[in-house]
């Protein structure tokens, strides 16, 4: 801790350099645990340091991703619980290099906060690296800012930003799809980072309502909302080993009508089965209490599908069967069609 830097004057305006530095020491041992093979620096720098390791690589591409986990922080700071948003964060981020291909490698993430409690600040990086941790990428910087002000003091806001790289021979080719490809769906589980807005007005959320026990839940509304959005990375890397994988539909804001169309060619859509669609009893749940059409459900949720993979039809046994021996559970969603529709879903 640097026991030198101390500003009277910036704290009566709102800021608390000490309390920074106190954040950062309760933070180290979480980071720690991200640790990976090519990490050179600790947390401190100007910037954080990662050496590539391109062995088996002929062509190395680096793909890049950075989201955040919008208004979902909304349940946590009623909740009063901080631990599982930075692995909200974390996904969204690789689990969108993965639709390329790509092994993330390294992670950052960035805090705003009204004011800097350190405690709380090192839960928030707690669940960060736990999503670096299940992502297999290294947490090598980031950076809280305080903003007083500008937010309310026990307000933050969370957004990362990550590097992965892949063997350019072996970028996913979405030109390569053809009729009669099938279409799988990796659960997702739950509600993952997207659509709170809607789910906070149907739920007109507060503390009460969060407690609230849900028997077809099997938890409160507020466990269920808060459950972390599932990182597929260690199961997509492990299936395209096995498999030839055509797409990968990260099913994130837009539910599946935005969603899967950019992964498939003009003159292909994804013909789904709604039957077929494992629907989690959260949406059921979102739908009824919302009176939501279902197409609506479907253009804002994922539905509890949290990716959609493109194989050929000779290789969807094979791709259900590894996904699922990589720990995820998968099943045959649909297929594609000849036509220009986007997503059918009948």
């Amino acid at each position: 801790m640097n026991n030198n830097s101390f500003s009277e004057s910036y704290k009566k305006a709102g800021v608390d350099v000490t309390a920074g530095y106190k954040a950062v020491e309760l933070m180290k041992q979480h980071i720690a645990r991200t640790i990976t093979k090519g990490t050179m620096s600790g947390i401190g720098g100007f910037g954080g340091l990662f050496e590539l390791d391109t062995t088996g690589i002929n062509k190395p591409v680096l793909v890049s991703g950075t989201d955040g986990v919008g208004t979902k922080i909304k349940i946590a700071f009623i909740m009063d619980k901080h631990d599982t948003v930075g692995i909200d964060c974390v996904a969204m981020c690789v689990n969108d290099i993965i639709c390329c291909g790509a092994k993330p490698l390294f992670f950052l993430d960035y805090i705003a906060c009204g004011k800097n409690y350190p405690e709380k600040i090192a839960e928030i990086v707690s669940g960060v690296a736990e999503g670096c941790v299940r992502a297999g990428c290294a947490l090598i910087g980031g950076e809280t800012a305080e903003h007083p002000g500008l937010m309310p003091e026990d307000e933050y806001d969370l957004a990362g930003f990550s590097v992965g790289v892949v063997d350019k021979d072996k970028i996913l080719r979405p030109d390569t799809q053809k009729s009669g490809d099938v279409l799988i769906a990796i659960k997702s589980s739950g509600v993952h980072s997207n659509g709170f807005s809607l789910v906070r007005r149907v739920f007109d959320v507060n503390k009460e309502k969060l407690d609230m026990h849900f028997d077809d839940l099997g938890c409160t509304l507020g466990e269920a909302l808060l459950t972390p959005t599932k990182i597929y990375v260690k199961a997509v890397l492990s299936l395209l080993e096995k498999v030839d994988v055509k797409s990968i539909s990260h099913i994130t804001g837009g539910g599946f009508y935005e969603n899967i169309p950019r992964s498939l060619p003009k003159n292909l859509s994804a013909k789904i089965e709604r039957n077929a669609v494992q629907v989690l009893p959260i949406f059921d749940l979102i739908k009824r209490c919302g009176n939501i059409p279902e197409r609506d459900m479907f253009n804002t949720f994922n539905m509890g599908v949290g990716m959609v993979v493109s194989v050929d039809k000779n290789d969807a046994d094979n791709a259900v069967n590894a996904i699922k021996a990589a720990g995820e559970d998968a099943y045959i969603l649909g297929e594609l069609v000849k036509s220009e529709e986007g997503v059918i879903i009948c």
